[in-house]
């Protein structure tokens, strides 16, 4: 095996960086010109069906499943394409991440961007899946600051170098796939003795941590489910199938969605017809 010795000043190598190198780089901002579209509706959302994006569009569905007014589009960022460096996206996102928000209910337009903040942002103007006080409250912002915190180590982490690295190496994916044990077992042990993330109620803190547990947990996120063992994790498992059976659900992942079957996907989302197409 051979040793890397890290130089006394790291240089960006545009050759190295595996499946995503060609939209990594080391510094922010626009490389080009390229206004967003905007639709009909007070809420305009730039995203793609990755886990993080799920749980905006699922968010959203669920609104509406409940009858709120959120209606809203959904415009696909196709991050392969590098179009979340656009002029446009990055007025609303300086990060250049998907999803981002633009909000158009009050007299201004309010930019909203990382998912965890569009969940707490939308669950607040609606005044659904967050409670409004209490240790309630906290709880469910305590599990939705530990996805926002865990899930790096997952994608960024153990996805990276188990399923996007250009080459295998031992120490990395061993040290991801100890981690990401360890956080399943953190939600193995909560859900033992409660239907939910937080407790008793569906919310935002399940919304975040169902794309990236949840679909771990059934197989779905690199192709992992043998090399971690998730049939261990029964009681991760039945909460992610009991998620995946709500209709909001199964909405929300199919919006902005371009690969997989193709009753799974639906590019782009501007009303309830568009999921009959």
């Amino acid at each position: 095996m051979t040793t890397y010795t890290p130089p006394k000043v790291w240089t960006w190598d545009t050759e190295s960086g595996g499946k995503f190198a060609s939209i990594n780089r080391p510094i922010s901002g626009a490389t080009h010109d390229k206004a967003l579209p905007e639709g009909e509706h007070k809420f305009q959302l730039y995203s793609l069906a990755t886990p993080n994006g799920v749980k905006a569009t699922v968010m959203f569905e669920e609104l509406l499943e409940l009858g709120h007014a959120a209606e809203y589009d959904a415009w696909l960022i196709n991050i392969g394409e590098g179009d979340q460096f656009g002029s446009g996206f990055v007025e609303i996102n300086p990060n250049s991440k998907i999803p981002a928000l633009l909000d158009r209910t009050g007299p201004e337009p309010v930019r909203v961007f990382e998912s965890a903040s569009i969940l707490m942002h939308l669950a607040e103007k609606f005044g659904a899946f967050l409670p409004a006080s209490g240790p309630e409250r906290t709880e469910v912002i305590n599990w939705l600051m530990w996805q926002m915190g865990s899930a790096p180590y997952l994608g960024g982490g153990f996805g990276h170098f188990y399923a996007y690295a250009p080459e295998k190496f031992e120490y990395p994916i061993n040290r991801f796939a100890m981690e990401v044990k360890r956080q399943l077992h953190v939600l193995e042990t909560t859900l033992a003795d409660r239907p939910y993330i937080a407790g008793d109620d569906y919310t935002i803190a399940d919304m975040a941590i169902w794309p990236w547990y949840g679909a771990l947990a059934m197989g779905l996120l690199y192709d992992s489910a043998e090399f971690l063992s998730v049939h261990e994790y029964k009681a991760v498992r039945a909460w992610a199938e009991k998620i995946a059976e709500r209709p909001a659900a199964q909405r929300g992942r199919r919006v902005n969605r371009v690969w997989g079957e193709e009753t799974s996907q639906l590019r782009e989302r501007h009303g309830p017809q568009d999921f009959e197409r």
